[in-house]
């Protein structure tokens, strides 16, 4: 092993590859048991042309990468054998089709007065709270175009939370066109189970007493992408900085980068947003900017105390505290990155655009 002394690291390894995350099962009742093929959504790729041509292949998850594969996988064998999802909890996944301006909605300034934000002053914070009916009310409306557009009580798939608590996590999907007529026609299945082992022949799913017979079981479970930044890390001590205290997650960063104990470190890519490559880029000019001197970072008091306040706002549910999204705060985390370097945060070019257009990358596609 070499060792190599540099003035500055980034990481920007991503957390959609490496190291899958996979389900643990009970002794005997794992992947080892199962006869037939067990493979992780980042092997698909890998694969040759008609490997999904399964008898009754099995989608486990449902998010956008699980809706995805079964949908290719019930193109490549149709209702002669049905493609089975299989899921615990049921995500809004929005429609390309939906009849609702969702940008003008949630992507605009207006949409974040509404919403409490990290370091928000007063009088921000005290309109937020007029602003919070409005909140609700744009939330339940988008949940029901959306029940509306695809006939979710139909197939018995309204989610139990909010449409802005999915929103806060980052994990909307989009819904590609078909979906449910590919239920409809009996080319995808939708089963819903908490727990789940394998078996010989298939997978057993745990209190319903009933079996599924498949030669093909594709895990959508994710992956783990703390556990990959973690374990770049040989000393112990750099381990634990960089761990949060469930010891199952990153902790916290300051502007999603850097560490106060490890500031000649930069983490590119944790972050998710409303467009994870925007984020990532805006992440790229403000360490450009560090890099080049033009930006002095606080004590470690001060990113301390900033990251405790950003912590707060961005682990919304405990149900959803493992992703890092700024998704909801997407405007007003760029706007920081703007002041720190030097930007007008303000990207429209009159004040009523400024308020009410939706903001998308080509925004900040120039310094100004």
């Amino acid at each position: 092993m070499q060792e190599q002394r540099y003035d500055f690291v980034i990481l920007t390894v991503g957390k959609y590859s490496g190291l899958p995350n996979i389900p643990v099962f009970p002794p005997g009742k794992g992947p080892e048991s199962f006869k037939r093929n067990v493979i992780h959504s980042m092997d698909c790729a890998k694969m040759e042309t008609g490997f999904m041509k399964a008898k009754n292949p099995v989608v486990v998850g449902l998010g956008k990468t699980a809706i995805d594969i079964a949908m290719a996988c019930s193109a490549a064998n149709g209702i002669e054998n049905p493609c089975t999802v299989l899921y615990r909890t049921v995500h809004w996944a929005i429609p390309g089709d939906l009849p609702v301006p969702l940008g003008y909605l949630l992507l605009n300034r207006f949409s974040h007065l509404i919403v409490h934000k990290p370091e928000e002053g007063f009088l921000l914070k005290v309109l937020a709270t007029i602003l919070s009916p409005l909140r609700w009310a744009i939330s339940k409306y988008v949940e029901r175009a959306i029940i509306k557009a695809v006939n979710l009580r139909k197939y018995d798939m309204v989610p139990k939370h909010g449409f802005f608590q999915e929103a806060n996590s980052c994990s909307a999907a989009s819904l590609p066109q078909g979906f449910y007529d590919r239920v409809d026609e009996g080319s995808i299945k939708l089963v819903k189970s908490q727990n789940f082992n394998f078996c010989e022949d298939g997978i057993f799913i745990e209190g319903k007493g009933e079996s599924i017979k498949t030669e093909l079981v594709i895990l959508c479970t994710g992956f783990r992408g703390a556990d990959k930044v973690r374990d770049m890390f040989m000393s112990p001590f750099f381990k634990k900085c960089i761990t949060a205290s469930d010891n199952d997650s990153l902790c916290q960063l300051y502007r999603e980068m850097i560490h106060p104990r490890i500031p000649q470190l930069a983490v590119v890519g944790m972050a998710e947003s409303v467009s994870n490559l925007q984020t990532a880029e805006m992440m790229s000019r403000w360490l450009a900017e560090l890099l080049d001197g033009n930006i002095k970072i606080p004590s470690i008091k001060d990113m301390e105390k900033n990251i405790a306040e950003w912590d707060k706002h961005l682990k919304p549910s405990p149900s959803y505290g493992k992703r890092f999204c700024v998704g909801t705060y997407n405007i007003w985390f760029n706007d920081k990155l703007c002041q720190d370097m030097g930007w007008n945060p303000k990207r429209k070019k009159s004040a009523l655009a400024e308020l009410f257009e939706p903001y998308g990358p080509l925004d900040y596609a120039q310094p100004q």
